[in-house]
């Protein structure tokens, strides 16, 4: 059984999963367009976000300013909006526009909201569940908090430990880091955030499960770990 979460990041590390991604794993880290994004990708692949997203970046409708992104999406026409949105259109965009129009009426700007949002306030949004809400909190508001979602649940079961609750197995993978910092930090830089390391930690999760890694042997590395 997996004992430590630790040791399944200090596995996955050894695999140079993210050799090629963006330094957060999601791309444009810190910014309104993740906020976007954890909205777009439910219930359909990444590769469809990055459509629609470059379909709103090459009409004008997002600019890469977050505030003027932000602000244009509490004004956007709903049906422009859906003409970019691939599946459930009628819904994502008005998930988009309410979420939008809510941060700039309790945070006036998309600054003031990365500093001061919690999760309490995301997941009384509708639209926004709990992974879509630690995803906007990591990874747009530069949080130490980490995203775990069906692939963290399937790979975890794999290795024998089974965790239904989603809090709980949030819970395990944060703490096997924090209990771990100074071994963590002979992995990476010292100047490296938390906050970063639980969002490459994710992102080498998923990309070992999209790749379909061999479990077997990541089981037999991480056994190596305690020894």
């Amino acid at each position: 059984m997996l004992e430590s979460s630790f040791s399944l990041l200090k596995a996955l590390k050894q695999k140079h999963l993210l050799y090629d991604k963006p330094s957060w794993w999601w791309a444009n880290h810190g910014h309104f367009e993740v906020v976007l994004g954890a909205i777009l990708v439910q219930n359909t692949q990444w590769s469809n976000v990055e459509r629609m997203l470059h379909s709103m970046q090459n009409t004008g409708i997002l600019s890469g300013d977050s505030q003027m992104d932000l602000e244009s999406m509490a004004l956007v026409d709903s049906m422009v909006l859906q003409s970019h949105i691939i599946g459930l259109q009628r819904q994502k965009s008005a998930y988009i526009i309410k979420l939008s129009r809510a941060i700039l009426s309790d945070f006036g700007s998309f600054e003031n909201f990365r500093q001061n949002v919690d999760c309490e306030w995301l997941l009384a949004q509708k639209g926004i569940g709990r992974e879509s809400a630690y995803a906007i909190l990591n990874y747009a508001c530069l949080r130490e908090v980490m995203v775990v979602d069906r692939y963290t649940y399937k790979l975890l079961c794999h290795l024998g430990r089974e965790i239904e609750d989603y809090e709980e197995l949030r819970r395990f993978c944060e703490e096997g880091v924090r209990e771990n910092l100074n071994l963590v930090y002979e992995l990476y830089p010292q100047d490296m955030s938390l906050a970063q390391i639980f969002a490459r930690f994710h992102g080498k999760i998923v990309e070992f499960a999209k790749a379909k890694g061999d479990m077997a042997h990541l089981a037999k590395e991480i056994e190596s770990c305690y020894f």
